[in-house]
């Protein structure tokens, strides 16, 4: 199991959570995505590690931008 936290910006509500919990969970091999809107923290537990450009891609399709990685 591998365990990530991104920092995303730009969510300001819980639609913008879903969105980005959607996009996130739509990755193979992702089995849970938690985001705290409050410090824009994104945490992606997979069942192995999944590259950070595709958790960029998703972030970026739901509209979103990721600003840092781990």
């Amino acid at each position: 199991m591998a365990v990530k936290t991104y920092t995303v910006t730009g969510m300001t509500c819980s639609h913008c959570v879903n969105s980005v919990t959607g996009e996130v969970g739509r990755i193979p091999g992702v089995t849970d995505v938690q985001v705290d809107l409050t410090s824009g923290a994104v945490t992606v537990t997979s069942d192995r590690p999944v590259d950070d450009t595709a958790v960029a891609a998703a972030v970026d399709e739901a509209g979103y931008e990721l600003a840092s990685q781990p």
